[in-house]
Order: C-alpha cells, then structure tokens, then sequence
C-alpha cells in the first residue's frame, strides 16, 4: 500500500506542476496505463484500491477543469449496498455492517446552458476475479484494460476536448463504481441525481471501446431512444463500420439513464476472449482507435448542440426475447459479426464446443435440426437442448462446411 500511495503522490505532484506549466496534455495511454496497472489490483468496488483510482479520477478532472459535482462540494457521490446479481433489480441501497460502499467520481462543465449531455464509463472492475470472472485457474489481478479503463480514458479525453469549446449545452462527466455489480452507481444515480435530471438532454456511455477490430467496427446501441439517432451517428460517420442497435435497454450504465425517459447510446468495440480474464491488460488496446471513437463523439456532439431538445423514445426491450438456457455450448460469440450465422470469437478449455473440436471464426450455420442465421436464431436453437443430450453441428471455416458432434 505505501508503494501505490508514494505513486500516486508521485503522480499529483506532476498534475500540478503541468498545471503551472502550460498543463500538460495527459494522453488516452496514460490514463489506460494506470487505471489498468497492477497496483491498482482490478479496481473492485468498496475496496481500498478502487478509492485510489477515485482520487486519481478526481484529480484527472480538477486538472482538466471539471467542477466538482458529487456530494457536499466534491467530486464524489458514495452509496452503500448490499450486492446483487440482477442488473434490472431493485437494487437495496442501505447502510450497516453487512454493506459495501462505492464511489462515483463527477465533474461538471457549466455552461449556463438549458440542457445537460451526460458522459458516463464505468472504472471499477473485478478486482482478484470471484463472481463474474471468466479464469479458471484461481485468483489474478483483473486489469480491466479494455474493461472498462478504455472507456473512462475516452471520458476524460473528451472532457478535455469539450472545456470551453461546445458553449450550448452543460457536460457532466461520471466514472460509475458498482457497473460489474449490477449497474449500482449508474442506478443509484439516476435515482439520487445531483444536477435537474429534466434538464438532461442524451447520455452517452462508453464501455469496452479499447478493441477496435482492423475493419473498424464499432457497435452503437440505443440508437431507437430518440428518432434523430440514425440520422447524426451516419452523418458523422468517419469510416466506422456501424453495427446499429435500437434497445436502450442492455447489460451496461445507459440503462439507467434510458429507465430515467432519457435517450441514451452505448459505444462498444465487441468482445473478445481476455473479456473478464487477467489478460485485459493495456498492452492488447488499439489506442487509434480510442482516439478515433473519441473524435467521433466530439462532431455528434458538435452537430446537436444547437438543436432542441431531444425527443425521448421507448424501444423494444431485447433481453425480454432472450431464450433461457439449460446448457451453454462453451463458446464466446462475435456480436459484431453481421454475416449469416453466428461466429464464434472465443472457445473455452473443457467446453462442449472445444470437445468437439470448434475454433476461434468458425461460423455456426445449423445446430441440431434448426439453422443458425443470427444470434437470436442461435439463440432459440440452443435453449432447446439440456445436460446429457447430443446433437449435430455444422460450422463454416474458411468457406468449408465442417460437421461435428456436441455432447452438451
């Protein structure tokens, strides 16, 4: 611990000395690199090193600066919880004995202006892995890298780029705790707001964005909350290749916001096999891209600042149609992958699909008598087996149909 807090006042001393300097730009690299480090031991929420990435953000944001608009004058909103799994619940928000304490860190730029755009990625991770980590070999440091340093590195370049540049609106900038928890700080904000939540124009939520594929593939969903959405993301559009989802509603802080009547975007680069596992370190990330997304942003954000308010839409909530499992096939899928089938980005060690010789790409085109032409078929064709059956499956690989058999 003394060794990650003489770090850390190494690190504040260097803030304010670029402060007095001509304020050293703190690059996207640099923020993944120590949020992400190994003394940060995966960031969990309640703990000690969570905190010392809350101080780190808190500076961050008075270098930049951020006004401070958390609790009582500070950059900080605490909440107390006991924990829970589903992140669509009523999350019980109590003190006690029994409890763990989170921290959201919150920077304001005021604008005097009418409406709010809320910026939002969440900073806490796993810690040492537990509950919701995909390593089977014990306990490691979770970095986060990708997930979710990636992110509020985004957050904070943006917030630097929109200092005294984009006067029409306000920005609040929030790193939420508690998102690997069950959307808890998000949840408890929306819910205990510390500016005029009827002010706020969209949210904007950046998770998992560090892992840009050479394509440029980037996924956007709840583009259906409000009916402008379509029209600015493919205007602006650089070259990405958009993926395009309407659901405001899906596993990540925007949900809150959109359960607040509030149009929302979720920014995501897509899964991938160091996904909850100790290799998401900051060495794998594609920091053009980051920059990109970032720049991306910044002219949506140019582009509606002289517009009305937004006009909030409700969209089809997508897990509602989601099939219930009894088995799992032991695969990751590409949820960005928009061919016929479903293709597979990752294989898990002892899984039925690598006792079957599945692979990384292949593309899963029939799974017992049902064909597969999109997660959602995949999906039903799946939640039809249970533990001890045996089915047939066919994959494409490399433009071969290979068949194989799955004991589930």
């Amino acid at each position: 611990m003394l060794r990650n807090l003489i770090f850390l006042f190494g690190f504040f001393i260097v803030l304010g000395s670029c402060k007095q300097e001509t304020q050293k730009k703190v690059t996207i690299r640099e923020d993944v690199a120590f949020l992400a480090s190994d003394s940060l031991q995966g960031r969990e929420t309640g703990t000690a090193y969570e905190m010392e990435a809350a101080h780190y953000l808190q500076e961050r944001m008075k270098n930049i600066g951020l006004l401070p608009k958390g609790n009582a004058g500070t950059y900080f909103q605490t909440f107390s919880f006991k924990p829970k799994t589903d992140p669509h619940s009523e999350v019980q928000f109590v003190g006690g004995d029994s409890t763990i304490t989170g921290t959201n860190v919150i920077g304001f730029i005021d604008n005097k202006a009418d409406k709010t755009v809320i910026i939002g990625a969440h900073y806490d991770h796993l810690g040492m892995g537990g509950e919701g980590s995909l390593y089977a070999d014990g306990e490691a440091i979770h970095n986060g890298a990708d997930d979710n340093a990636s992110g509020v590195a985004v957050l904070l370049n943006l917030a630097a780029k929109l200092k005294d540049t984009i006067t029409q609106h306000n920005y609040l900038f929030m790193a939420f705790s508690g998102e690997e928890m069950g959307l808890l700080g998000s949840n408890y904000f929306s819910k205990n707001p510390t500016i005029d939540l009827s002010k706020a124009n969209y949210m904007l939520n950046m998770d998992m964005v560090g892992r840009m594929r050479e394509d440029k593939t980037l996924s956007i969903s709840g583009t259906g909350t409000t009916p402008i959405w379509g029209q600015v993301l493919n205007s602006n559009n650089p070259g990405f290749k958009l993926v395009l989802s309407e659901s405001g509603m899906g596993p990540s802080d925007h949900t809150s916001f959109y359960l607040q009547d509030i149009p929302v975007l979720h920014f995501f680069t897509g899964q991938h096999e160091d996904y909850h596992k100790p290799s998401d370190d900051s060495d794998k990330l594609n920091y053009k891209g980051m920059e990109m997304i970032s720049d991306y942003i910044l002219s949506v954000l140019y582009d509606l600042d002289d517009d009305d308010k937004l006009a909030f839409r409700k969209t089809k909530n997508e897990s509602e149609d989601t099939p219930r499992f009894k088995v799992a096939l032991g695969v990751m899928p590409d949820y960005l992958y928009d061919g016929k089938g479903m293709r597979i980005d990752g294989v898990s060690d002892g899984k039925p699909a690598a006792a079957a010789g599945l692979q990384k790409g292949d593309v899963v085109v029939k799974l017992g008598d049902s064909t597969v032409v999109d997660m959602m078929s995949y999906m039903r064709a799946l939640s039809i087996f249970k533990e001890g059956d045996t089915t047939e499956v066919t994959v494409d690989r490399n433009g071969e149909k290979i068949n194989a058999t799955i004991s589930f």
